[in-house]
């Protein structure tokens, strides 16, 4: 399984961006797909996920400015980031928890390669 991740760049406080990532590879059941980000010296924290059933989690600090969507049937999550805040500087990581195959036993995790987002203020 592979996370593809794209998007992220430098942009100036206000503005937006938006991340991409497609998963690929032996996917019998993809659970959930989410991104994270992790800030210097910080820890990797969530920043929205999307449950194959729609539910989505948004962390309280993006909430009202980051828009979390996916597509089942193309296996991408999209993150759509607005009025960003040099807060929001960080190395935002792809993520998915899946089963790999029908015999599976238990939920897999994987991460993509990590894309930077700067915002500067």
């Amino acid at each position: 399984v592979q996370l593809q991740a794209s998007g992220g760049g430098l942009v100036q406080a206000g503005g937006s961006l938006r991340l991409s990532c497609a998963a690929s590879g032996t996917i019998y059941v993809l659970k959930t797909m989410g991104w994270y980000r992790q800030a210097p010296g910080g820890q990797r924290e969530l920043v929205a996920d999307v449950h194959i059933s729609g539910d989505v989690n948004y962390a309280d600090s993006v909430k009202g400015r980051f828009t979390v969507s996916r597509d089942n049937a193309k296996k991408t999550i999209l993150l759509q980031m607005s009025s960003l805040k040099p807060e929001d500087t960080a190395v935002y990581y792809c993520s998915a928890v899946l089963l790999s195959t029908g015999r599976s036993i238990s939920w897999e995790k994987y991460w993509g390669q990590g894309t930077q987002v700067t915002v500067s203020s």
